[in-house]
C-alpha cells in the first residue's frame, strides 16, 4: 500500500491547500515548438502522471506553450480517465502565442484581453474541464499592453467562473504591485533553485508580505542538479532540447553547476536520498515558498525527488550548501534561507 500522505501548504491567503511538490509537465509537451525538451512518449507521460497521483501529489502545472498545446492535450487525456473525486488540481497559463499556420516561426509574449480570453477557451477545451483551477500569466507582455488591462481581464474570467484562482509567472515586484491594486494575486511562479536564486532577493519576500503563494519552477535547475546529468549527457541531448542553447548549460556555467551538484552528494548520503531531493528540499526551505514544481518524464523520476516533500534540512545542511555555492561560484542570488 502506498503512503500518500504528503505535507501541504496554503497557496497564499485565498488559494487552495496543495501538496508542497507538484508535477511539472513541460517535458510532457514533446518536441513541438521552438522551446521544448525533445521527443516524449505520450504513454510514458500518462504513466508518470498516474505515478504522481498514486504517491499523493495533488496538482499538475502545464501551459499551452509546452509543445504548442500538446502538454495540455495529454493532461486532458489523463483527467478524462480519472473519477472526478481523484482529479488533481490543474494549473495552466496564457500569454505565449504562436502562428498556427507556421508554428516553427517562434512565439510572442502577448497579454491583450482578447488574447487572454481566446487562450483560456482553448485551454478549457484541451483540458476537458469547465473551470481552470489556477490560471497564470506565463511571462510579461512584450507588445506594449498595460498590465492593468491584462489583469482586469483575468479578474473578469474569475468573476465569470472560468477560473478559480489567478496568478502570474516571471513577474517582478513592480508588476506584482500593479496587479495587486486591481485584484489580489493568488500566486507567483518564479524560477528558483540553488543555482538560480535571484527570486529570494525581492519577489519571494514581497509575496510573503502580501499573502501571495509561491510555486517555484526548475528547482533542480532543469536536471542539472541531479545525479544523472553530466557534460557527456549534455552533448547527447537532441537538438530540439532547449538546454542545448541555454547559457546556463554552456561553459563555465555547466561545470559550475555540476560542481555544486557534486558538493550536494555528501548531504544526500547523510539523509539517505538523492541529490535531486536535496535540491528540491532547499527550495522548500525558504520562508514564503508554498511549493515546488518538479518535472518528470518517467514514473521512476518522481521517486527520486519526492522525498524532498518530507525532508527537513538542518541549519548545518543549509550552511554547507551555502558554502558550496560560494566555493563553486554557481549562479547568483542569496544563498541561505532565513529561519525567521
Amino acid at each position: 500500500m502506498l503512503d500518500t500522505t504528503l505535507p501541504t501548504g496554503a497557496l497564499g491567503r485565498e488559494g487552495p491547500v496543495i501538496t508542497r511538490t507538484g508535477l511539472g509537465s513541460w517535458a510532457i509537451g514533446g518536441a513541438g515548438g521552438t522551446i521544448n525538451w525533445g521527443p516524449q512518449d505520450d504513454a510514458e507521460s500518462l504513466r508518470t502522471m498516474r505515478r504522481a497521483i498514486d504517491l499523493g501529489i495533488d496538482w499538475i502545472d502545464t501551459a499551452p506553450a509546452y509543445g504548442l498545446g500538446h502538454s495540455e492535450d495529454v493532461v486532458g487525456r489523463f483527467l478524462r480517465d480519472l473519477p472526478v473525486r481523484e482529479r488533481p488540481y490543474v494549473f495552466t497559463k496564457c500569454g505565449i502565442v504562436w502562428d498556427e499556420g507556421d508554428p516553427g516561426a517562434g512565439s510572442r509574449r502577448v497579454l491583450t484581453p482578447e488574447s487572454i480570453r481566446h487562450e483560456c477557451e482553448a485551454s478549457l477545451r484541451r483540458l476537458g474541464v469547465e473551470r481552470i483551477d489556477l490560471y497564470q500569466f506565463h511571462w510579461p507582455d512584450e507588445i506594449g499592453t498595460q498590465v492593468e488591462e491584462s489583469w482586469g481581464e483575468m479578474s473578469r474570467l474569475a468573476d465569470e467562473g472560468k477560473i478559480r484562482w489567478a496568478g502570474v509567472s516571471n513577474f517582478d515586484v513592480e508588476l506584482l504591485e500593479r496587479c495587486e491594486r486591481i485584484r489580489h494575486v493568488d500566486s507567483l511562479q518564479p524560477p528558483f533553485s540553488a543555482i538560480r536564486r535571484d527570486a529570494a532577493e525581492r519577489v519571494i519576500p514581497w509575496c510573503r508580505e502580501h499573502g501571495t503563494g509561491v510555486i517555484c519552477y526548475s528547482p533542480m535547475q532543469s536536471g542539472l542538479l541531479t545525479e544523472r546529468f553530466s557534460v557527456e549527457r549534455h552533448s547527447q541531448l537532441p537538438e530540439s532540447d532547449w538546454r542545448c542553447r541555454s547559457p546556463r548549460f554552456q561553459s563555465p556555467n555547466l561545470e559550475r553547476g555540476l560542481a555544486l551538484r557534486d558538493a550536494l552528494r555528501p548531504i544526500a548520503e547523510r539523509h539517505g536520498c538523492t541529490v535531486a531531493a536535496i535540491a528540491v528540499a532547499w527550495v522548500l526551505a525558504w520562508p514564503g515558498v508554498t511549493g515546488a514544481i518538479v518535472g518528470a518524464r518517467r514514473p521512476e523520476q518522481i521517486d527520486d525527488w519526492l522525498p524532498a516533500a518530507t525532508l527537513d534540512l538542518t541549519d548545518g545542511d543549509l550552511t554547507a550548501i551555502a558554502d558550496a555555492i560560494a566555493r563553486t561560484e554557481a549562479g547568483s542570488g542569496p544563498a541561505t534561507p532565513s529561519r525567521g
